[in-house]
């Protein structure tokens, strides 16, 4: 499964090293070998957000994170299926997140940070929950 938004490229040409940083510092990967399952979530700012901002781990309960994540990966592939309607450089992707599998804790809690902040950044509203830290 995989996350991703469109963005302006960042362009630093006079230091090509520095966006490599930029970019490779703004790309978060999330793997469980043991269950093969992998998120990367590659969003300019949200590496420095969830250390500054997000709930640290263990605040919510897996149970909590996949709840909440299988309301906004419905919400999430539906607005990917009417790119008419949702901004298509927003909602590019459909993400394959099944609630009958186990990702364990720091899949979910990944993907649930990044779904707050996406809300939080793009003002959108994937459920009827209000996003919030």
């Amino acid at each position: 499964m995989s996350c991703n938004t469109s963005k302006p490229a960042i362009s630093n040409k006079s230091n090509p090293k520095k966006e490599l940083a930029i970019t490779e510092n703004d790309t978060v990967t999330i793997a469980n070998e043991e269950l093969e399952y992998e998120i990367i979530i590659i969003e300019p700012g949200f590496n420095a957000w969830l250390v500054s901002r997000a709930q640290q781990r263990g605040f919510y309960s897996q149970q909590f994170l996949e709840t909440r994540n299988n309301i906004y990966v419905i919400e999430w592939n539906q607005r990917v299926l009417q790119p008419q309607r949702f901004n298509p450089n927003l909602y590019e992707l459909r993400i394959d997140y099944q609630q009958n599998i186990d990702y364990g804790y720091e899949v979910n809690y990944l993907l649930y940070n990044y779904f707050i902040y996406f809300q939080m950044t793009y003002n959108q509203r994937l459920g009827p929950f209000v996003p919030r830290i």
